[in-house]
This record gives C-alpha cells, sequence and structure tokens, in this order.
C-alpha cells in the first residue's frame, strides 16, 4: 500500500483503465475501439505471415520459414494429431488459425506501441469460446446426430439408470454450459490479471520515483520499475502458454464430441 504524498495521493489502476473509449469520436464508428483495431490488425499480420512463409517453400529455410515450420508442426503433431486422431486434418486450419490470433493478440500486452491485451476484454475471449463452443458440438451432432449426441453428452457409460437423474444436469451443466464459459474465463482471468500486475508496478514505481520525496520511496519505485521487466519476461510465458491451453482445449472436446466411446 502506498503512502499518500504530499499534493495528492497514488490512484491504484482498476477495472475502469481497461475501458477503452471509441478512437473516433463519429457514430459511425463508434465500435472501433483499441481492442478491435487490435484484433484487425492482428488478422491482416496472421495472414500476411502464413501466406508468406506458405509461398517461401526453401529447402533451406531461412529464420521466418523456420519459425513458422516449427509452429505449424507443434499445432499439427502436438495437438490436432495427438488429441483428434486420424481426422485431425479437417480441424487444422481452425486450430492454427485459433492460436494465432490468441497469440498475437495476447502478445499486444507486451508490445511498446499497445501495451494492451485484446482478451482482457472479457468479450473477446466469450467470442472466441462460442466459437469453439459451436465448433465441437456441431462435430458431436453431424457425427452422431442430435438425439444421439445429447444421450453420449449426458449420460456417460457405465452410469445405472437409476442415477440418471442426478446425473443428467450436472453433465449437461458441465459439458454444454460450462465448458465455454471456463474456456473464456480462464483466458480472460490470465490476461486481466496480468495486465493489472504490470500497471501496478509501473504506474506505482513510477509515481514513487518522481513524485515522491523520500529517498526509500525513490529506491522503491526504481526497484518496482527494474522489476517490471521480469513481470513483461513473465507475461510472454503466460500469453503462449494460454494460446496454447486454448487450443489443446478446443481440440479435446472436438475429440469428446466426435469419438465413438465417450
Amino acid at each position: 500500500m502506498l503512502v499518500p504524498m504530499e499534493g495528492g495521493g497514488f490512484k491504484p489502476p482498476g477495472v475502469e483503465d481497461f475501458n477503452t473509449p471509441p478512437l473516433f469520436d463519429t457514430p459511425w464508428l463508434s465500435w472501433l475501439d483499441k481492442p478491435m483495431l487490435q484484433a484487425i490488425v492482428a488478422v491482416i499480420l496472421i495472414l500476411a505471415f502464413w501466406v508468406w512463409a506458405a509461398r517461401k517453400g526453401a529447402l533451406v529455410p531461412g529464420k521466418g520459414q523456420y519459425l513458422a515450420e516449427q509452429a505449424y508442426f507443434l499445432i499439427r503433431n502436438s495437438i490436432a494429431r495427438d488429441y483428434i486422431g486420424h481426422d485431425f486434418k479437417k480441424y487444422l486450419p481452425y486450430l492454427i488459425a485459433l492460436f494465432s490470433f490468441v497469440l498475437v493478440n495476447n502478445l499486444w500486452g507486451v508490445f511498446p506501441l499497445t501495451l494492451f491485451p485484446t482478451a482482457s476484454h472479457v468479450g473477446w475471449a466469450y467470442g472466441l469460446a462460442l466459437v469453439t463452443w459451436v465448433l465441437y458440438n456441431a462435430v458431436g451432432i453431424r457425427t452422431h446426430g442430435v438425439g444421439g449426441y445429447l444421450k453420449r453428452t449426458v449420460w456417460p457409460s457405465g452410469v445405472p439408470v437409476w442415477m440418471l437423474p442426478l446425473v443428467i444436469p450436472i453433465e449437461f451443466i458441465s459439458n454444454i454450459l460450462v465448458r465455454p464459459v471456463t474456456l473464456s474465463l480462464r483466458l480472460f482471468a490470465n490476461m486481466f490479471a496480468g495486465h493489472l500486475l504490470v500497471l501496478v508496478f509501473v504506474l506505482g514505481g513510477e509515481y514513487l520515483l518522481f513524485e515522491s520525496k523520500s529517498l526509500f520511496n525513490n529506491i522503491a519505485g526504481g526497484a518496482s520499475l527494474i522489476f517490471s521487466l521480469a513481470i513483461f519476461g513473465l507475461e510472454v510465458v503466460v500469453q503462449g502458454l494460454q494460446a496454447y491451453i486454448f487450443t489443446v482445449l478446443t481440440a479435446q472436446y472436438i475429440s469428446s464430441a466426435a469419438a465413438e466411446e465417450h
């Protein structure tokens, strides 16, 4: 807790710091705020990167082609093939697009000109989870039919009939309602908390270093700013990990919906 200084105290960052106003004061552009612009730029960058990587195709890959190949094989082999199985190729484009989109929008949180992860607005996390929810339920319905898929979803094999009144509501809530919520909140909470932590160390350190007349507070502020660099490094790891986890869970849900045995 910071002690109030002369001429005013430190206002800690909070939820209101995540409220991004429209970039233009025009009614027909009121939808274009910072997260939306970041998402649009992310789509353009991702398309350009993968198109460029696909066209290179050199026998001895350069750094960019090597990076693209490693990202492709990570998603293809470690996620799509391992979790979905022999039919993984039909879902591979979506998983690559999903991983790329989540990763780039997470990394906006450490990019110097943005410093704001797109998914720290919960609506973006909900939107991504909703697309995944529609996809894996559509896969299940296409594979087993509506009745068959619902039966497999709410009636685990081996459960006796007398337990169904208890098991069916639990399984329905868990598999149909809770999955997209937990999927989205995991991403949102990590991006929100990480960005808030960075704000506390950076803004608090800046206040102590430049606004306080106490030498002890000045030293503490400088240490806080230095330590914030470590927080940024940790954030990069968390952002990459959350993109991977989001994609892995999507692959697991697709596999579960399409599997022959529940």
